[in-house]
């Protein structure tokens, strides 16, 4: 299997690339940057290649800067755009890297037409729709990470604040992978024991558990610049169950047409079913009347940011 990581360069999509050939699921690698970035690259893959030599692992890494070679992928990672600094917003990200990401899903589109692009660049929701109609892509062959870091962020937490072991904990955040995320709490369980019901229910601060998924991406680039693993292994974990085609449900950014609660028009954080072909169901999920209203609340400013980028984007692409 193929893969092509767009922004190899960048701390996330080196991370992210060691990360899947260390997990021996790809068998090519390139590693995609723009030309004055190419030593960069070049030295990050024979880094990556004696690391893999320490543990007998064979992958074939290519760097590049000429898109041509990203042909024949099977996915196509794009975690190219401006880096965030602590003082701004996913948001504030949006109208440079739209232009980024356009023009590199023109390319895969052009270079690798039967692959899937996973969209890492934030604000990834409305990335992922930027990616969706700059390649014209079916809609399932184009997914962002959107709340799948954010679920396993918040899995860590609770296995935290119980002491429980964090494969007990059943949770999902879905929504914008932002201010507006929305905690299915309704639904979440440990060790099959709805969460409402487990004993320790009481002790657990919500608001403040949310806040700290809110802010845990924030947080880390305070302390050290940017977040690099937890994103890496999460994306290892989508790509795995692509190539695999392990039929995982995983919270990820999509586009809806209104399947969910008549939302349409928008990508979001929803469960999908992930599997060779990309997204192969949208899985609608039951809410409370709580959950609901944010998830509409998510899915309306998502939307409006969605539908201010793309009117600065007209006339300089030719969307689909």
């Amino acid at each position: 299997m193929k893969v092509s990581v767009i922004g190899a360069s960048g701390r996330v999509g080196k991370a992210a690339a060691f990360c899947l050939a260390e997990d021996s699921v790809v068998s090519k690698m390139v590693l995609l940057s723009r030309e004055k970035s190419l030593d960069k690259i070049q030295g990050e893959s024979l880094d990556m290649n004696d690391a893999l030599a320490a543990k007998d692992i064979r992958v074939s890494i290519t760097a590049s800067s000429n898109f041509e070679d990203m042909a024949g992928s099977k996915i196509v990672i794009i975690a190219a755009g401006v880096p965030r600094t602590p003082e701004m917003t996913r948001m504030d990200l949006a109208i440079p890297n739209a232009k980024i990401v356009a023009e590199y899903s023109r390319l895969v589109a052009k270079h690798a037409p039967e692959s899937i692009i996973l969209v890492i660049t934030n604000p990834v929701d409305v990335m992922t729709y930027v990616a969706h109609k700059a390649s014209g892509f079916p809609r399932n062959r184009v997914i962002g990470l959107g709340n799948h870091l954010d679920s396993l962020r918040l899995k860590n937490l609770i296995a935290r604040h119980f002491n429980i072991h964090v494969s007990e904990i059943h949770t999902r955040i879905i929504g914008e992978h932002g201010d507006h995320m929305v905690l299915l709490l309704s639904s979440t369980s440990i060790g099959g024991i709805l969460f409402k019901d487990f004993s320790q229910y009481q002790s657990f601060d919500v608001d403040g558990i949310i806040d700290k998924v809110k802010n845990a991406g924030s947080y880390v680039i305070n302390k050290k610049g940017a977040t690099e693993y937890g994103p890496a292994y999460a994306v290892s974990n989508i790509v795995k169950t692509i190539l695999n085609d392990e039929k995982r449900i995983l919270t990820l950014t999509t586009y809806l047409d209104g399947e969910i609660y008549g939302i349409s028009d928008v990508c979001l954080g929803v469960p999908v079913m992930l599997g060779k072909n990309g997204v192969e169901r949208i899985i609608k999920v039951k809410m409370d009347e709580n959950e609901l209203n944010a998830f509409k609340i998510a899915g309306d400013a998502v939307k409006k940011s969605t539908d201010e980028i793309m009117s600065t984007l007209e006339g300089q692409f030719d969307f689909k």
